[in-house]
C-alpha cells in the first residue's frame, strides 16, 4: 500500500478550480503536519501550504487567497482548493506528511492551466 496517494489533478482553464486531495495510509500513525508541495519543470520544489493537527495553517504569497488547505485528520486525508487559478500555477503538485517516525511524500499529480 502506497503510504500517500494524491488525486484531483487535471487540466483546468485559468482562472477556474480543482481539488486536489491526498489520502495517507493507516499504517502511518500521528500524523502532526500535512502539505502540498509543487515542483514546475526546470524549477525546485517549493512549499504551497501546510496545516498542523490542530487547524494552523500557512501559505505561499503566491497563492495566499487563492487556494485553501483543509484537513480530516480521522481520515488521515488533507485537501487543497485550488481557485482563480493561473498558468503559473502549472506544476507537479505532491502531498506531504510528518509524524514521529519521519516524513512521508505521495507520488504527485499533474496540475495543468491553460491560458
Amino acid at each position: 500500500q502506497v503510504p500517500l496517494v494524491e488525486s484531483g489533478g487535471g487540466l483546468v482553464q485559468g482562472g477556474g478550480s480543482l481539488r486536489l486531495s491526498c489520502v495517507a495510509s493507516g499504517s502511518i500513525f500521528s500524523i502532526s503536519t500535512m502539505a502540498w508541495y509543487r515542483q514546475a519543470p526546470g524549477k525546485q520544489r517549493e512549499s504551497v501550504a501546510g496545516i498542523t493537527r490542530s487547524g494552523r495553517t500557512n501559505y505561499a504569497d503566491s497563492v495566499q487567497g487563492r487556494f485553501i488547505i483543509s484537513r480530516d485528520s480521522a481520515k488521515n486525508t488533507v485537501y487543497l482548493q485550488m481557485n482563480s487559478l493561473k498558468p503559473e500555477d502549472t506544476a507537479v503538485y505532491y502531498c506531504f506528511a510528518y509524524n514521529y517516525r519521519g516524513d512521508y511524500w505521495g507520488q504527485g499529480t499533474q496540475v495543468t492551466v491553460s491560458s
